[in-house]
């Protein structure tokens, strides 16, 4: 029991070592369980374990004290998200034609289409996933970005774009599907730029939601 609880103290440790704070480092604990529990349980319950998960983001956000709601909207900030998401989306496009010129193995097609059918599945109505697809976008920008970024970037600096990517990949491991965990580091890595390029979570927030909306539901990649 006390070797257990040992691990459990280091283990935190070594979280809190990193993020240098340890409220972020609970929340993160929190974040990661959610999305664990996501990954492995059953599809039929995805949709609503996504709204649980990024909940629990949007919460971790706003009692970290990262995530504030007056800031008023700046038209520059969602051309920047905007332009964001059409690069990322130019991005998946040419990536999808290497993946199906070269027949790189985990990355077939059909790991494409398990992943888009969680969202865009037939059973789910279309009003579903425009909202599921904006908790999913806010609720992973206010923490990856508004808490797990901003509290890494006085130390990285540039760096702290990757590492939060790298972060959130391998907690798509969990998923055993290699093409999920590989779009999520290039995701996550243009989000974080966006983030910090275009001062904050305005641009990263609509590139997010632009880009889901794109991929999942107006013109999916296959």
């Amino acid at each position: 029991m006390s070797s257990h609880t040992g691990r459990q103290k280091t283990t935190f440790e070594k979280i809190l070592r990193i993020l240098g704070n340890r409220r972020i480092a609970w929340a993160t604990i929190a974040v990661t369980l959610s999305m664990m529990s996501l990954f492995l349980v059953p599809h039929a319950y995805f949709v609503i374990l996504t709204f649980i998960a990024t909940s629990v983001m949007i919460a971790a956000s706003y009692l970290t004290g990262n995530l504030q709601f007056k800031k008023p909207l700046h038209a520059k900030n969602i051309f920047v998200g905007t332009l964001s998401a059409l690069v990322l989306y130019a991005i998946f496009y040419l990536g999808n034609i290497g993946v199906n010129l070269f027949l790189i193995p985990g990355f077939e097609a059909s790991g494409e289409a398990s992943i888009y059918s969680l969202i865009s599945s037939p059973s789910n109505p279309l009003e579903l996933q425009v909202v599921l697809l904006l908790f999913d976008a806010v609720g992973y920008e206010a923490f990856f970005r508004g808490v797990l970024q901003k509290n890494l970037n006085g130390r990285l600096g540039l760096g702290a774009a990757p590492m939060v990517a790298m972060f959130d990949a391998l907690l798509h491991v969990a998923t055993l599907n290699p093409l999920w965990v590989g779009t999520t580091f290039v995701a996550d890595l243009c989000w974080g730029l966006t983030y910090r390029y275009g001062r904050g979570l305005q641009a990263s927030v609509s590139s997010h939601y632009l880009w889901d909306l794109t991929i999942f539901i107006l013109r999916p990649i296959v």
